[in-house]
């Protein structure tokens, strides 16, 4: 990989990358690096990624330096023979000079490789060093399946640290092979600045790679943007994703802490208060940059969609951001427009979803967890507000939990089988079991939920179980009593890695810290 001090400069008035297009630089503590003068040729600024596989197709995707036009071609062989060439597509401002550039035709079970390079829109001769990128397809009958899953990247002002190797989770995930990566949600953290030193409490420092424009709460479209820039500036998350495609969903911190749709923010950090405006534009950068496909036959790119593997696995993407109502007390005894928390027009996909499918697993990858209370400060009556699904009450159903309920209800009304939710938000790493046995809303069938992270972030927890669906603690690790937002160098970053046979069906769980440690393990076999 390229060092860091070959693509940015510092100047007095902040971080200015090499080129207009890149719009920033890098500083590590108080150290500026110069760059290699500007060439006529564009370059890649970010790497590459391959997004959603579905069927016989998947999402590529780079970025330019500057205008230029992305070339692609595909093999299913690393010395390219028989490639073929896909339509061109034109990285433009509007973009943030990112293109996606979507691939057809692909062979069932193969490992595709693809080449890419920029030519600069004024001049065809002008052409970048070629980059290659590696992915495989979704397997056929027989074969297994494995992939990894954790969330937030990034947080809590915990950026990337070059004293510990950078976000050195990512590279411990690439030497699994994964099949695919499905990001949990907190992509980014658009509300938390990051500075270039963290004072730790044994007077440590903490040292952040920095980036102008993530230095404040990002507003416009233009900031939200920085910070995909930013985390993509680690050489083992490019490395990663250049070999593993992210099959990505968004929770809160995409656009700010705890957010609704219809929330007015008192929060003097921000000139815009409106945070649906705020999500507008949150929602534009992040799908610039994690590729997906179109979700509707409209063509429409939504977080919730549906994305078959194989025989053996189907993954269904929740959005719990866009469709809620406010937070509240989350108390209410009947559904109405302030306990929506997927949506109706969400829960009839997923149910159609849920009922049409064959494969033997049904993931369900969820941004936040059913069971643990989380918590959005109080009301203007005192009460708790809750900011998930549950509300602390440890009875029957109630607010939000009256939708879920329907939902699990709908899943044994249908005998759907096999269905494992994995999540993460809570940044720390925990295996439940939701038990109708042991629970006050009891008419569903016992399932696991499995909880994973922070990636890259400020490590909390545990949270407390709500006893309404009955979930039993089977395993968590979390940071000591009393220790709370520990920093990636504490060592508390988790994610989940899922193992899949191919000829038994057995699920394998397991739940891994950064330095690839197997914390704990389950294998779950499934109903017939």
């Amino acid at each position: 990989m390229q060092d860091y001090r070959q693509r940015f400069v510092l100047t007095r008035r902040g971080l200015i990358a090499r080129s207009a297009a890149l719009g920033a630089g890098l500083v590590v503590a108080g150290h500026s690096y110069s760059a290699l003068s500007a060439t006529a040729r564009p370059r890649f600024s970010h790497g590459i990624q391959t997004g959603d596989v579905v069927g016989d197709r998947a999402v590529l995707w780079a970025r330019a330096d500057r205008p230029a036009r992305l070339n692609i071609e595909w093999s299913t062989t690393s010395g390219f023979a028989d490639a073929h060439n896909l339509a061109p597509v034109d990285a433009l401002p509007g973009s943030d000079y990112t293109a996606q550039v979507v691939a057809e035709g692909l062979p069932q079970g193969q490992q595709i490789y693809w080449r890419a390079r920029w030519t600069a829109l004024d001049d065809v001769n002008s052409v970048s060093s070629p980059v290659i990128g590696r992915f495989r397809t979704q397997p056929s009958a027989g074969k297994s399946v494995s992939f990894t899953w954790s969330g937030d990247t990034c947080g809590q002002g915990w950026g990337i640290n070059p004293d510990m190797g950078g976000m050195t989770i990512y590279k411990t995930m690439n030497a699994l092979s994964p099949d695919f990566f499905i990001n949990s949600g907190d992509c980014i953290y658009a509300d938390g600045p990051i500075q270039a030193e963290v004072t730790l409490a044994d007077g440590s420092i903490y040292r952040n790679l920095t980036l102008e424009g993530k230095h404040k709460v990002a507003e416009t479209l233009e900031e939200y943007r920085t910070a995909y820039r930013y985390n993509l500036m680690d050489d083992n998350m490019r490395l990663f994703l250049a070999r593993t495609p992210m099959f990505s969903q968004w929770d809160d911190h995409e656009t700010l802490n705890n957010w609704y749709p219809d929330e007015i923010l008192n929060d003097a950090r921000y000139k815009e208060k409106r945070v649906a405006v705020l999500a507008r534009r949150s929602k534009q950068a992040f799908l610039e940059y994690n590729p997906t496909l179109p979700a509707t036959e409209a063509g429409q790119r939504r977080v919730n969609r549906y994305i078959p593997y194989g025989p053996s696995l189907d993954v269904f993407f929740l959005d719990m951001r866009s469709f809620r109502g406010d937070n509240t007390s989350n108390l209410q005894t009947e559904e109405g427009p302030d306990t929506t928390f997927l949506g109706e027009s969400q829960i009839l996909w997923l149910k159609r979803a849920l009922r049409a499918s064959k494969a033997t697993w049904k993931v369900i990858a969820a941004d936040m967890p059913i069971g643990l209370n989380i918590g959005d400060g109080t009301a203007g009556d005192g009460k708790p507000q809750w900011e998930a699904i549950a509300n602390g009450e440890n009875g029957s159903a109630k607010g939000r939990e009256l939708e879920i309920a329907r939902l699990l209800k709908f899943i044994k009304d249908e005998d759907i089988k096999n269905t494992v939710w994995l999540t993460a938000d809570v940044h720390y790493t925990a295996a439940h079991y939701y038990d109708p046995a042991k629970a006050q809303f009891t008419d569903f069938k016992p399932f696991w939920e499995f909880v994973s992270g922070p990636l890259n972030a400020g490590t909390f927890g545990p949270n407390t179980l709500d006893a309404t669906f009955g979930p039993e603690l089977k395993f968590v690790k979390a940071p000591p009593a009393g220790q709370a937002n520990l920093p990636p160098t504490a060592g508390y970053q988790f994610f989940g890695h899922v193992e899949i046979d191919g000829k038994t069906k057995v699920m394998t769980v397991n739940l891994m810290d950064a330095a690839g440690a197997k914390l704990w393990s389950i294998d779950l076999t499934p109903e017939a």
